[in-house]
């Protein structure tokens, strides 16, 4: 049983900055990889960027050198820091968990209910 919950989604100018975060929550769960994905209108919905616990991280193409994702282990909770906006960032972008029980050894998915991110002048 995990809970993501997201915020900081919003409308920027194009080359400007937003972040938005994750934050899971529950019980007797572990995480072992959080990430960001996005979906834009007409779109088939993408990674964006990726993260273990260990912080080894993926990032798409398109985001590499903007974006930047980190992960707070005690906190449960990861960050993307999105830089040099642009108007093809437009989207929903969803967080993603890959958690496991305490007491199992079998990982499955979890979703957060997206956060609208507009760039438009």
């Amino acid at each position: 049983q995990v809970q993501l919950v997201e915020s900081g989604g919003g409308l920027v100018q194009p080359g400007g900055s937003l972040r938005v975060s994750c934050a899971a929550s529950g019980s007797s769960f572990r995480i072992n990889i959080m990430g960001w994905y996005r979906q834009a209108p007409g779109k088939e919905r993408e990674l964006v960027a990726r993260i273990t616990t260990e912080g080894n991280t993926i990032y798409a193409d398109s985001v590499k050198g903007r974006f930047t994702i980190s992960i707070d282990n005690a906190k449960n909770t990861v960050y993307l820091q999105m830089n040099s906006l642009k108007p093809e960032d437009t989207a929903v972008y969803y967080c993603n968990a890959v958690v496991r029980r305490t007491t199992g050894r079998t990982f499955y998915d979890s979703w957060g209910q997206g956060t609208q991110v507009t760039v438009s002048s």
